[in-house]
């Protein structure tokens, strides 16, 4: 195994070519005493449980459709909140598939993203991740992107490094404006008095499109954050709009400063730290963020679902 972090796409095309290409990875990782865990939807996890039999007790397995619901909060939570825990261990094994059939074209973008922002999050560490990809059910985007985003690619057994691997371009590309859809309820957050009135006017809204009293509540501290961030790490205004669109309610907040940081929000909190927290907790609490860094300003769109379902 390679010194260094290491982060693969694996390209499938069926249940057999899924299981041939990651119980080896897994096995040959608790043979060698590594620490291995393996977050991925289902059916995918019963189909990775039943083939690991016995050894399935000692590989760390989580439903990526939950934990990983938020792209945004994969790497500190799921990759990083293994990886941190096994610091002492030669190398740490993970399977990471968080792009799969059924994932909506707006959650796409930020997954994608996700999975670039994998390689400054891991670099230099002695962690290896694959990540598998669904040659038959998900679109050719999405494959043509597993190569930009990884710097190595298998594919019929065939291990190689990618032609096309350039993780901070596909994080430029997907760098998509989000603006406030017609008719949205918008606030201005001016000065830190204007945020309990908007804080309770977005609460009040948010129950009317019919977001429930808990979810509500989550959202109030999401608005907290990311116009305390405005306020006080920007140093400007900031625009806040609401709206529902379909199942989901968006609320997004907009100032005018610049998140040059690719990875706020997705790095674990060090032991003692008191601040810099908000954009994880904003992370932790969403069903979807994304983010639109501009010039001269920056907005965070974050969805929740009105019903509870996934994305």
């Amino acid at each position: 195994m390679s010194t260094g972090f290491v982060h693969e796409a694996l390209f499938y095309g069926s249940p057999e070519e899924y299981l041939a290409g990651l119980v080896p990875f897994l096995t040959d990782g608790l043979a060698a005493g590594d620490p291995v865990a393996a977050a991925v939807p289902e059916p995918n996890l019963s189909l990775l449980r039943e083939a690991l039999g016995d050894d399935a007790s000692r590989v760390h397995l989580l439903d990526m459709g939950v934990a990983g619901r938020n792209p945004g909060r994969i790497i500190p939570q799921v990759l990083r909140g293994f990886a941190d825990r096994h610091r002492d261990a030669a190398r740490v094994r993970i399977i990471g598939e968080p792009i799969w059939d059924g994932r909506s074209a707006v959650e796409y973008p930020a997954c994608a993203q996700h999975e670039a922002l994998i390689n400054p999050a891991f670099a230099g560490r002695d962690v290896t991740i694959v990540c598998p990809y669904d040659t038959k059910a998900l679109d050719p985007v999405a494959i043509a992107d597993a190569h930009v985003t990884h710097p190595l690619v298998t594919e019929g057994g065939v291990r190689r490094g990618s032609d096309t691997y350039a993780w901070d371009d596909l994080v430029a590309r997907y760098n998509d404006e989000l603006k406030p859809a017609a008719g949205a309820v918008t606030f201005r957050v001016q000065v830190p008095d204007d945020l309990s009135v908007a804080r309770r006017s977005v609460a009040a809204y948010a129950l009317e499109f019919g977001l429930g009293e808990a979810r509500t509540e989550d959202l109030k501290l999401i608005v907290t954050e990311l116009a305390t961030n405005s306020l006080l790490h920007a140093g400007t205004a900031c625009e806040l709009s609401l709206w529902r669109e379909g199942a989901e309610l968006v609320c997004s907040v907009t100032d005018g400063g610049r998140l040059t940081d690719p990875l706020a929000g997705r790095r674990p909190p060090e032991r003692g730290q008191l601040s810099g927290r908000g954009l994880l907790l904003v992370n932790d609490l969403a069903d979807l963020v994304r983010t639109h860094r501009a010039p001269h300003g920056t907005t965070i769109q974050v969805r929740m679902r009105l019903d509870g379902k996934p994305l």
